[in-house]
């Protein structure tokens, strides 16, 4: 009889990716008890022997840590009891479905193998799973095994599947203990700021003037700081003060070139003044060039891309938010177009042969010249960043686009959302791989003629 794998990813886009990659493409569909979560039947090799696996997944986060009924008592409950409450983790009802579906499949599993993201919550959410699937009847100590993959393609599959690993605990742990500080801080906060705001502002957080009920004002750990930051670039916006100023430009066509100068005061705060300088230029419609300086400047090839910075590239080139550029960056990548796109590192590993992430673009009609011009220069060379995480590479393509494919993938119809994202994750990994432009700029200084 064939062992019975179950194996659990992070969302079903993953898991049917990676499915599709360790069936070959021979895989059966099945419902789950959530309409999400679909379940992939399939047989595959794993621990050297042929195994039936049922790979299925969860919708981020499976359970929640929270107080119990006792401290729900705003008036009675003493604030600073809440730093030392019990607390306990369950199941919400929205995820109960999906609890249903891991019950099911791991009563019928000799192992359990974990696919989710490998990052800290990735991992924290694979032992939430581990935490369902223990429960199922006789399944308390089922062996569980963590993959670790950086990207869905053919290659990193097989090679996680290959040398499947144990959960981190500590990594584990630490989550488990920002969550609660963050459960015990911004409950703690929350009523603290919520009940004297309330004798301050009564009508207005009470319920009164028309309100349907009385008004919570939350506080948590991230949130509050950001929204400092916030308030502080707009005060510094409200309180900024116009001055006028005026400056001499100078402009001459010759041959169909159009050159504007600057002028070398850049400009000045005072109209009559700037006036005296246009009379005494005015008073010759003639200058020369007293001199050309020329100095040698590089365009330095940008760093490889991280989250943060692929997150402002976006914002800058395309006008998306971070949550709009997250949620593409995510279904590109579990269709296997990116690589795992939270990343901290802005480095390439010395180790990653990076010739065949650059062949593959040398297809794309937008920047493929490009990529076989870094091909005949000697292959890549990449600028080295100054990060890494220590767990996933940059952000990178691993295939090339087509507009109707990316479109597909990530259910939009904006065009200049769709495969623009895609270009501008490839064009920029290109970038970084090439090398620095040399060039001589030259900057003519011009007096009037006398």
């Amino acid at each position: 009889m064939m062992r019975r794998i179950l194996c659990v990813a992070e969302k079903n886009d993953a898991a049917k990716g990676i499915a599709l990659i360790l069936s070959r493409g021979q895989m059966l569909r099945r419902e789950g008890k959530s309409r999400f979560n679909k379940i992939y039947q399939l047989e595959t090799e794993i621990f050297g022997q042929k195994c039936q696996v049922a790979m299925t997944s969860v919708s981020g986060h499976l359970t929640q840590l929270d107080f119990g009924s006792e401290m729900r008592n705003w008036q009675n409950v003493p604030i600073v009891e809440l730093f030392g409450a019990q607390v306990h983790r369950s199941v919400p009802p929205e995820m109960e479905n999906i609890k249903k579906t891991l019950l099911e499949e791991a009563s019928r599993a000799d192992t359990l193998v974990i696919w989710t993201d490998c990052d800290r919550e990735g991992e924290n959410i694979g032992a939430e799973i581990v935490f369902v699937c223990r429960q199922a009847r006789d399944k308390s100590n089922l062996p569980v095994y963590r993959a670790k993959f950086s990207e869905i393609t053919p290659a990193a599959i097989r090679n996680a599947i290959a040398n499947l690993q144990r959960l981190d605990e500590r990594i584990v742990a630490a989550v488990d203990c920002r969550s609660e500080l963050d459960l015990r801080i911004g409950a703690a906060f929350t009523r603290l700021q919520t009940l004297h705001l309330r004798q301050r502002f009564g009508n207005a957080l009470n319920g009164g003037l028309g309100g349907a009920e009385k008004q919570v004002v939350s506080y948590g750990s991230c949130q509050f700081p950001t929204l400092g930051f916030v308030v502080e670039r707009y005060k510094a916006i409200e309180d900024f003060v116009q001055e006028p100023f005026w400056k001499l430009i100078a402009k001459h066509k010759r041959n169909q070139m159009d050159v504007e100068f600057v002028w070398e005061r850049n400009r000045l705060f005072d109209r009559d003044a700037t006036n005296l300088f246009l009379d005494i230029c005015n008073e010759s419609r003639e200058a020369k060039i007293e001199a050309v300086t020329k100095k040698p400047k590089s365009r330095w090839r940008p760093v490889a891309l991280d989250t943060i910075e692929m997150e402002k590239l976006c914002v800058r080139k395309l006008r998306l938010s971070a949550r709009d550029t997250m949620a593409i960056a995510e279904k590109l990548y579990a269709q296997g177009y990116i690589s795992y796109p939270r990343t901290e590192t802005n480095k390439f590993p010395a180790n990653l042969n990076l010739a065949p992430l650059v062949d593959a673009q040398i297809a794309s009609s937008d920047w493929g010249e490009f990529a076989t011009g870094i091909i005949d220069r000697g292959g890549p060379r990449p600028r080295g960043g100054s990060k890494s995480d220590e767990a996933h590479p940059p952000i990178h393509p691993l295939k090339t686009a087509t507009r109707q494919g990316v479109r597909w993938v990530t259910n939009l119809h904006d065009t200049s959302l769709e495969t623009n994202f895609e270009e501008t994750t490839g064009e920029f990994t290109n970038s970084s791989c090439a090398t620095s432009s040399p060039a001589f700029p030259g900057t003519p200084r011009v007096k009037r003629r006398r």
